[in-house]
């Protein structure tokens, strides 16, 4: 038995030898193409050549291999390319990523922080300086902010990806300073509505786009977290500023009130202006509308900012009128001031984790969660809300879920984008969609008030469901990019 498996085993080998003998010939014709034809492929043994391939937009990612090579699907790029993965040093948390992450914090904490203490000066107005105008007419100045913010993101976007941050944060930086020492003067509607509803949040968009754009240009792999960190800083302004405001008032007078934010603000945004840089150079371009139109052509793109415009028409809606509310369950003026810095100071713990889970299971799917939470405590908690605990609770919870959506709803333009050099374009577009929701949410939920005999469940309802179908849409974006697999990352 033994001696026949031997004579086996040598049939075997001596079979094998020469089909080695027939392939040899084959294997040396393609070792020489290959030799001849570097650019095809990257290797193992030279590590820095720079005919190493990648793709732009990672799809299906695989783990490195020797060498440091990657196999990605989709178009393939140079080592040296601007968008190849190695080029995104705010992954590995290099000085000048971090020094731009710290100051486009400082900038989120002055522009979109400002913003998000609207709430207060709903209330405050209503009964102060505008007391003879109705809360759907004050929402206008509220608005408008948002508003004016978020329009100028093509014009911004365009003059970013052609002349860089540096221009438009020092204009920004005027224009915000300049418009809330106006209002810090004024004395009638239309000179808050022109200073503090038009002038601050032109200069704060001048502000919060190229802050935003600056950041995420240094990320790939940690662009969600990296967000939702400078976007806790928008968080920790809307807790500080509404503090400031309510105890300052009574002591200094509005005006002094108004100042003291306004040369606060300029400090944190000179911080902003020498920090911040954007990894990619910028390409002068001539202008042209059609730039801004033709993303919506794609489906993606189309079905995302849909979702973005009627989430947003639900998503300020608590934020501005939580307070006014709190009003009728007889809360008093002492906790109602701490409303906001509450739904503010939840809503930093929900940028950032948020974020950071998003980079790990997926951008879209952390959004589409997030978003149906919000919803869910829409209903399940405000509406029914009688008691001042439940009111509280409901800033809490209210806080942390739709703090995700402010700050992972940039990451999935860039999520869709192939070309980055066109991302200030693409996310001026999406924002200015989104202007036009936040324009009319708060004026149409301040009719509600009135259509309702002064009630809010008018105003709750809508809020919800405008969410709401904000977050079939953008479940709708992802059903376009991966289909119904539920388990992807995406």
């Amino acid at each position: 038995m033994d001696t026949q498996t031997k004579r086996d085993d040598s049939v075997s080998t001596a079979s094998e030898m020469e089909d080695i003998e027939k392939r040899l010939p084959q294997v040396q014709e393609n070792a020489a193409r290959e030799e001849a034809q570097p650019t095809t492929f990257a290797t193992a043994a030279v590590p820095d050549t720079s005919t190493q391939v990648i793709s732009e937009k990672p799809q299906n990612e695989t783990k490195p291999q020797a060498g440091g090579h990657q196999k990605f699907g989709g178009r393939s790029l140079p080592l040296d390319h601007p968008m190849h993965p190695s080029k995104f040093t705010g992954d590995k948390f290099e000085r000048k990523p971090l020094l731009t992450l710290f100051g486009a914090f400082c900038v989120m904490f002055s522009s979109f922080g400002w913003i998000n203490c609207i709430g207060v000066f709903q209330d405050y107005y209503s009964t102060h300086q505008l007391k003879e105008y109705s809360s759907s007419t004050i929402s206008w100045i509220i608005s408008c902010e948002l508003f004016f913010m978020f329009l100028g993101g093509p014009f911004v976007g365009k003059l970013f990806d052609n002349y860089g941050p540096r221009y438009l944060l020092l204009g920004g930086t005027f224009l915000h300073v300049f418009g809330l020492m106006m209002a810090s003067l004024s004395t009638e509607y239309y000179q808050f509505l022109l200073s503090q509803g038009v002038c601050s949040p032109i200069g704060a968009s001048m502000l919060f786009f190229p802050a935003m754009t600056s950041c995420i240009s240094w990320f790939l792999k940690k662009r969600a977290l990296a967000f939702g960190v400078i976007a806790g800083g928008a968080s920790i302004g809307g807790v500080i500023f509404p503090i400031m405001v309510s105890h300052l008032v009574p002591q200094v007078g509005f005006g002094w009130t108004m100042r003291i934010c306004a040369f606060f603000i300029l400090g944190l945004l000179t911080v902003g202006n020498l920090t911040i840089r954007c990894r990619l150079k910028p390409t002068k371009k001539p202008f042209s509308i059609l730039e801004f139109v033709k993303p919506l052509q794609e489906r993606p793109f189309a079905l995302l900012n849909i979702g973005a415009f009627f989430g947003f028409l639900g998503l300020f809606i608590p934020i501005s009128y939580i307070v006014v509310q709190a009003q009728t369950t007889g809360m008093s003026v002492y906790l109602q001031n701490y409303l906001v810095p509450i739904l503010n100071g939840a809503s930093f713990f929900g940028r950032v984790l948020p974020g950071h889970v998003a980079d790990k299971i997926g951008r879209f799917n952390m959004m589409v969660i997030m978003c149906t939470i919000s919803v869910v405590f829409i209903f399940a908690v405000w509406i029914p809300a009688k008691t001042n605990a439940t009111v509280i609770a409901f800033a809490a919870l209210y806080g942390f879920a739709s703090g995700a959506y402010i700050s992972i709803q940039p990451t999935l333009i860039a999520e869709i984008t192939t070309d980055m050099s066109k991302l200030g374009v693409r996310n001026g577009t999406s924002f200015a969609i989104i202007s036009f929701a936040s324009l009319v949410g708060s004026p149409i939920a301040g009719a509600l008030i009135k259509a309702c005999d002064g009630k809010f469940w008018g105003l709750q309802t809508f809020a919800g469901l405008a969410l709401g179908l904000g977050t079939l849409l953008i479940f709708s974006t992802r059903t376009a990019l991966v289909g119904l697999k539920l388990m992807a990352k995406i």
